[in-house]
């Protein structure tokens, strides 16, 4: 025999077999929680510093010299260790997709060991495999530094695939 359905503002009311007649109804509720995986913890929850001290020199930014670590940490429950991606989101400096600093024609280039890592892009890798990152200052293209003081910031992301 054939089974019907009909949804109304009732509830949830099923129909048996060709009668015309309803024998009874009720209403049926259906409740449950859905669960996100624990977030994994990015550097303690710290902010994460590269420092390229007071020793740059203008002439010498080439995107090979000045390459600095970036430093942090990443705890991720058991359960999320597969299928992970990191991006670090910033402001493209317009150039070699490197994240925009306060001197408009330097960059920082962002690569995991020696794979470039534009700005905004999506890395993947699984645990314990944590991506090496290294911040490299790079500058525009047929342009010439001037001194002084530089900032950069940017967020990193962890997301599951």
């Amino acid at each position: 025999m054939p089974w019907k359905i009909s949804t109304g503002l009732a509830g949830l009311v099923l129909v048996l077999g060709m009668s015309a007649a309803i024998a009874a109804t009720s209403n049926l509720t259906i409740s449950g929680n859905i669960l996100l995986p624990p977030p994994c913890v990015i550097n303690g929850d710290q902010l994460i510093t590269v420092d390229f001290t007071n020793e740059v020199m203008t002439t010498r930014v080439d995107g090979i010299n000045y390459r600095q670590p970036v430093p942090y940490t990443l705890e991720c429950s058991a359960g999320n260790t597969n299928a992970l991606k990191m991006r670090i989101v910033g402001v493209d400096a317009g150039f070699a997709g490197a994240l925009y600093t306060s001197k408009g024609d330097l960059g920082i280039a962002l690569t995991n060991d020696s794979q470039a890592m534009p700005v905004n892009s999506w890395l993947n890798f699984t645990l314990p495999n944590q991506p090496k990152l290294f911040a490299t200052l790079v500058k525009r293209p047929g342009t010439t530094l001037s001194g002084g003081p530089f900032t950069a910031g940017a967020t990193m992301v962890i997301d599951y695939q």
